[in-house]
């Protein structure tokens, strides 16, 4: 089982997270920026990745660069842009074959030149960026971020976060806002590229079997991009928040199914004592099927098509969601509140302690069968402050008592209310 992975500084302030194991065929790395979740920098920051990956001065096209990847047998290149907390992260990954199958041992270096050259040698003109690719990409982002609409859960899940955590930073959308795309312009994005690159955190995952000393002597020879020495701090999320009332939100679209998100403040960060027992009470109550959520509110009442509920665990927000019909939206709300009001009285059964127990320890050992799985476990430990290994968290879980999901299910209140249903259906009028 896999412990905490070597970290290593490089000389320009990038930090290398390496960590060894022989379980794939593959070497994965994937490099993560680090900026501050802000609303005047959020659709930049989405735009950005997907820009760059249309090309470098070596590669000026997709096509160039998808026949350099396909001469390393196959490799894979991509970004995506992502938010833990309040944190805003731009992603590259690189996965390819391990070497050690083949005769030919520079491999891993020319993958990540490629990777790196999308950071340090992007196509530009004029001083900034192509323009027709800044142009194609804000099309395309633009459409992403109205399609959500079309995904009615994910959809209700978003509007609830936004409402809930409105003026706060994490209630901003990942990928932005259409609005803003209108102000973006080639050379604007290429100049906070050069600022980004430069002086904000970048942490960069190696997973596979290298050497320590050639791990760390190849990413600090290709990764050589000059960077302020000052390295900028990223400010720390928000967990707690005092609130009088409960935020009630309807939202009426055509729809057939309602969707009812309820958002709920744990004000437990994922540093503290009573960490491992929140995640054992959000597995009771929503985790698994064998969850009350699931039982009392699916099977039972058979008031629900899907029912969950989930932790974010930077920002300290649990989320209950159910697919209901519209009609039944109060009989809905009152079961799905009464499971944690349960929890809260210490109506737990030995059962679905070591039912949940099991399921959580089942998902971290199949994490571990995942390069991608791994990395973000390893990044949650960084971004979070509590840094420790598989083995660590099992152990930790293992222990938790019923008292202990008792105090963390006390301290968990219900902030905000969201009702997305159709202008037939019923709601809390």
């Amino acid at each position: 089982m896999l412990g905490q992975p070597v970290v290593n500084e490089l000389s320009n302030g990038m930090r290398l997270f390496w960590l060894p194991t022989d379980k794939f065929k593959t070497v994965s790395v994937k490099l993560f920026i680090h900026q501050e979740l802000e609303d005047s920098l959020v659709t930049k920051n989405a735009l950005l990745p997907s820009v760059l990956e249309r090309g470098t001065q070596q590669h000026p096209d997709r096509i160039s660069l998808r026949r350099e990847l396909e001469d390393l047998y196959g490799a894979e290149l991509s970004t995506d842009v992502g938010k833990k907390g309040e944190r805003h992260l731009i992603e590259f990954s690189l996965e390819m074959v391990h070497e050690n199958f083949f005769e030919e041992k520079d491999l891993l270096r020319r993958g990540l030149e490629v990777m790196e050259g999308l950071i340090s040698n992007p196509l530009v003109e004029d001083e900034g960026f192509c323009r027709s690719y800044v142009e194609q990409e804000k099309v395309q982002l633009a459409q992403e971020i109205k399609s959500l609409v079309n995904n009615k859960i994910a959809y209700a899940l978003e509007r609830c976060v936004q409402e809930m955590c409105r003026g706060e930073r994490y209630g901003l959308y990942k990928l932005g806002k259409v609005e803003d795309l209108e102000q973006i312009n080639a050379v604007d994005l290429y100049e906070y590229s050069q600022e980004l690159f430069s002086r904000n955190p970048v942490d960069i995952y190696l997973v596979g079997l290298q050497q320590q000393e050639e791990a760390e002597s190849l990413v600090n020879d290709v990764f050589s991009l000059q960077r302020n020495t000052s390295i900028v701090e990223i400010p720390p999320t928000t967990v707690y928040r005092e609130k009088e009332e409960v935020t009630r939100r309807e939202e009426i679209m055509p729809v057939s199914q309602g969707n009812l998100v309820l958002g709920y403040r744990t004000n437990i960060p994922y540093d503290h004592e009573l960490y491992y027992p929140l995640v054992m009470c959000n597995g009771i109550l929503g985790g698994f099927p064998h969850s009350k959520l699931f039982q009392n509110v699916r099977e039972k009442s058979s008031l629900a098509y899907f029912v969950f509920s989930r932790l974010e665990r930077h920002k300290g927000v649990m989320i209950s969601a159910a697919g209901i019909d519209p009609s039944q939206y109060e009989n809905s709300l009152e079961i799905m509140q009464k499971q944690l009001e349960a929890i809260s009285k210490g109506e737990i059964t030995e059962e679905e302690m070591e039912n949940t127990r099991i399921g959580l320890i089942n998902q971290l050992r199949t994490q571990q069968d995942n390069p991608n799985s791994l990395v973000n476990f390893y990044l949650d430990a960084e971004i979070g402050g509590r840094k420790h290994g598989f083995s660590d968290v099992i152990e930790k879980i293992q222990q938790v008592t019923v008292d202990e999901v008792v105090e963390a299910a006390s301290r968990i209140k219900l902030d905000t209310i969201y009702f997305l249903h159709g202008e037939e259906g019923g709601g809390s009028k």
